[in-house]
């Protein structure tokens, strides 16, 4: 029997960064001085449970390795695939009926994939391979997901249920409840601890995020540099890998970790806690796990007269922007948004009868300096909160569907 398929990957970061009320250990507002670093830096990590270094060596390899597919669609594209056949699924009338429970759209990232997923559901409902698209939000709660997920087991008239699981082990009945139905289960984004579903869709993962960035710090800042963590949330795996990878790095660099602070993912909270830290002295180097907030720090130092950092952020475009306009040191992590458009096709493959990934890799790769003004051109009527690395370029609404969210 193959492992099950459990959350490992960088993913969902979006949705998780409602997570404001779990985070610990912040400089409050309007003390004088941050956290010393012993009282900042005591959770997770490379010496905790969420580090596991099987799992941390086979990610960072997978960073190396050439995908499988075509080379300008990297949503089809798989990092060492086991293929399974899909043959009892195909079905050659066309016009079936997909249904889809989502976690939510409660995030910028959520929001940009959600775009991209109905864009590529319309062409294949031009195509007749889609007739109906059917779809239940959770809002964030996993027992309306689990009513949801029943929902559609129960109408037995899905012709495949794709799902992107709330939380891991709490969906996991519902998902085994899903796949028992007998229709075709795809889920993507996060995990759950089954193997049931054809095929379980996900970018490289957690430790791949946090290193890119913990990695291009120690190349890019001198011995004895000194480097803040900015992390949305203890207690989430997703987040926890990146951490544990980038604390993994700093230990066997020569860089001085001052502090390793809960944001919540919140713009105003970042921006206070960078700014005790200047308080008390230099910072060389902002590492996050989550970029959206980037922009926040970068004007912590603004408003401090500082130098800017070298920073770490992610491919949404006021980040992106801010990089070219201060002339960052920087690079942009990416947790792949363009796979909320690999289980609308790999839909269409079961149905083909054609073979599928069982556990569905996808490239996942940071945006560096020398790409920046592609993507910041290929982008540039985009809203600030779209991600970059979308992969909807193609599609009939670009960029209409995006811009006019």
């Amino acid at each position: 029997m193959k492992n099950p398929r459990v959350l490992t990957t960088g993913a969902a970061l979006g949705a998780l960064l409602l997570l404001a009320a779990c985070t610990t250990d912040s400089p409050t507002a309007g003390s004088e001085t941050a956290p010393a670093p012993s009282e900042s830096t005591d959770a997770g990590g490379a010496g905790s449970e969420w580090f596991v270094q099987a799992d941390y060596d086979r990610q960072l390899a997978q960073r190396e390795i050439v995908p499988e597919g075509p080379a300008d669609q990297p949503w089809l594209q798989a990092i060492e695939p086991e293929y399974v056949d899909t043959a009892e699924f195909a079905s050659a009338e066309g016009g079936n009926t997909l249904c889809f429970s989502n976690a939510s759209v409660s995030n910028p990232w959520r929001v940009t994939g959600w775009i991209t997923m109905q864009q590529q559901v319309d062409v294949l409902k031009s195509e007749g391979v889609i007739g109906e698209f059917r779809v239940s939000d959770a809002a964030d709660d996993d027992n309306k997901q689990i009513s949801d997920i029943q929902a559609f087991v129960n109408a037995g008239d899905c012709d495949a249920i794709i799902i992107s699981p709330s939380t891991t082990a709490t969906l996991t009945p519902a998902v085994e409840a899903a796949c028992e139905s007998g229709k075709p289960v795809i889920v993507f984004d996060r995990g759950v601890n089954t193997d049931c579903m054809v095929t379980f869709i996900h970018p490289i993962g957690g430790y791949a995020y946090g290193a890119a960035g913990a990695d291009f710090l120690v190349e890019n800042l001198e011995p004895g540099s000194t480097v803040l963590g900015l992390r949305v949330a203890p207690g989430v795996d997703v987040l926890e890998n990146r951490w544990a990878a980038a604390d993994k790095i700093f230990s066997e660099s020569e860089l001085e970790v001052v502090g390793a602070e809960f944001t919540g993912g919140d713009g105003a909270k970042i921006k206070d806690i960078v700014t005790q830290y200047l308080q008390r002295g230099d910072v060389d180097g902002i590492w996050m796990d989550a970029g959206d907030g980037a922009v926040a720090a970068v004007e912590a130092f603004e408003d401090a007269g500082k130098p800017y950092p070298v920073m770490v952020g992610e491919d949404e475009m006021s980040f992106l922007r801010t990089w070219k306009e201060s002339d960052l040191t920087a690079v942009a992590p990416v947790y792949s948004n363009f796979q909320w458009r690999t289980p609308i096709l790999a839909a269409q493959m079961i149905w083909a009868g054609e073979q599928v990934p069982s556990e569905w890799v996808l490239p996942q790769s940071p945006i560096e300096a020398e790409e920046l003004d592609a993507y910041l051109e290929a982008n540039k009527d985009m809203p600030s909160l779209h991600y970059a690395k979308f992969g909807g370029e193609d599609l009939p609404g670009f960029p209409e569907a995006w811009t006019d969210r």
